[in-house]
């Protein structure tokens, strides 16, 4: 039988307050030792109050425009209670039925084709601790340092039917979270979780099948691996006539390949209520206003930005992925126009992008600036540099700050562009040359690059070669 996928995620991203959701504790908890990033309000100590942080309710209004998301006039917040070692409240704040971003879409570029996938909700909640498991010990330690960090769950909807589809809409959450700036968006720490929902029905059928849902994934090859795993099992269940089981998986990364953690065939009843200890939220214009003003461009700007210098769908999305190579792009579009911007942007997809990916480069040595990739841009345009001895210029600044007219100068690089000297050293050529020129007239067009290869060795590399090959071309006709 032929089956449809069906797929929906959860991401669940970390937003990069100072300070937890609730308290005063410092929110980045990364080196810490455990439990040293704590409060009673953290630990869920009796009488402690939560007191809302406001800079997390604007970076969640970033998002809600980076989601396409409606803000209501008025969210609030609720009680989760369920009771779990790392919970010492025995409940979760978050909200219910109230979210501070409704519906909403996230529209991303695939195979050449728009695709877009519907967003439910998104909501505020604290996190909870976490659990560690000594090794060939029989017992767990509890660390409470990310119990209270603000969180926002993007809930989509089944909107995906393939693993590249899952694959790409994990990767724009990525994109549109940190082109908001609203979190650090490292999937090592765990700032960007998601959770894949798979589910197959036969090809026609509206109802959905049973699903299950694969937890905290942290990479995007993982989001499409562990899709393209569920569709295989559970494609050779139904096959052989049996029910899929609706359950908690996890992601076994070493096996490539999910495995079954707990039953949910009972939906929990987690009794939510609304928090008394927080009064609702009014969301006023004039702080969506702000939200809006403080947003930069979003990816789907970029890329039509992008689009109208030349660049192709596969360089576009080189610059987007990388968060720092994209804003040398936009100040190459305000500074020097398209003409400069496309011939950066060249330079940023290939050489750059090859420096910063390679295993031993640091990126903290990347220190280029647009001041010097515009006056790298004009040396070429000015016709003073070649192409090719602008990429090793550009080599030069990557990691250091430098005017790229003076390492041109100390490398050697300039280009000659006087008429006189160059149309000399052409004379020579053709005079210590008679069968190249024998064979140009000939109709041999070869010919002629051997030639202009000839006047390049002659002056050193040195020679403008537009003006080198327009003196050639001259005194070949006479």
């Amino acid at each position: 039988m032929t089956y449809e996928t069906i797929i929906g995620i959860e991401c669940h991203v970390q937003l990069k307050t100072k300070t937890k959701l609730f308290c005063a504790c410092d929110n980045d908890a990364r080196e810490a030792e455990p439990n040293t990033k704590i409060c009673p309000v953290c630990m869920g100590m009796p009488g402690s109050l939560p007191v809302l942080n406001e800079q997390a309710v604007k970076l969640a209004l970033k998002l809600a425009i980076a989601l396409n998301g409606k803000v209501p006039h008025q969210t609030k917040f609720d009680r989760k209670n369920y009771f779990y070692p790392d919970l010492p409240s025995g409940y979760q704040i978050t909200q219910f039925d109230q979210p501070i971003i409704g519906e909403g879409c996230v529209e991303f570029p695939l195979d050449g084709e728009t695709v877009r996938i519907g967003i439910t909700r998104a909501h505020m909640e604290a996190d909870a601790g976490k659990l560690v498991h000594p090794d060939s010990a029989d017992y767990s330690l509890v660390d409470l340092n990310r119990s209270g960090t603000p969180l926002i769950e993007i809930v989509s909807e089944p909107d995906m039917r393939t693993a590249a589809q899952a694959k790409a809409y994990a990767q724009e959450l990525y994109n549109l979270v940190r082109y908001a700036d609203v979190g650090h968006a490292n999937l090592y720490y765990g700032n960007m979780r998601f959770d894949v929902n798979v589910s197959l029905r036969p090809v026609g059928q509206k109802e959905f099948g049973t699903r299950t849902e694969t937890k905290n994934l942290n990479s995007f090859r993982a989001v499409e691996k562990a899709v393209e795993y569920e569709i295989m099992r559970q494609t050779e269940v139904l096959d052989r006539g049996d029910k899929i089981v609706q359950e908690t998986r996890g992601w076994n990364d070493a096996k490539g390949q999910t495995y079954s953690q707990r039953s949910k065939e009972e939906a929990h009843d987690y009794r939510y209520f609304p928090e008394p200890d927080l009064p609702p939220v009014v969301i006023t214009a004039a702080m969506k206003e702000e939200a809006a003003e403080s947003m930069s461009p979003l990816p789907n700007q970029l890329r039509a930005e992008m689009t109208t210098v030349g660049l192709a769908a596969q360089e576009i999305e080189v610059l987007v992925q990388n968060l720092t190579l994209s804003q040398l792009f936009q100040e190459s579009m305000a500074a020097g126009g398209k003409d400069h911007a496309k011939r950066i942007a060249n330079w940023l997809v290939g050489e750059v992008q090859r420096t910063i990916s390679d295993a031993d480069f640091d990126q903290a040595t990347l220190v280029l600036k647009i001041e010097s990739l515009i006056g790298l841009s004009r040396l070429v345009a000015d016709g003073k540099l070649s192409a090719t001895a602008a990429k090793q210029v550009l080599g030069e600044l990557i990691s250091k700050d430098q005017d790229p007219a003076q390492v041109a100068e100390r490398l050697n690089l300039i280009q000659v562009s006087d008429t006189g000297a160059i149309e000399k050293i052409v004379e020579e050529v053709i005079a210590d040359n008679p069968k190249a020129v024998e064979d140009y007239k000939a109709g041999k067009q070869q010919a002629l690059g051997a030639l202009v290869g000839q006047i390049m060795k002659a002056s050193n590399g040195q020679a403008n070669p537009q003006l080198a090959n327009e003196l050639l071309l001259k005194k070949l006709s006479e």
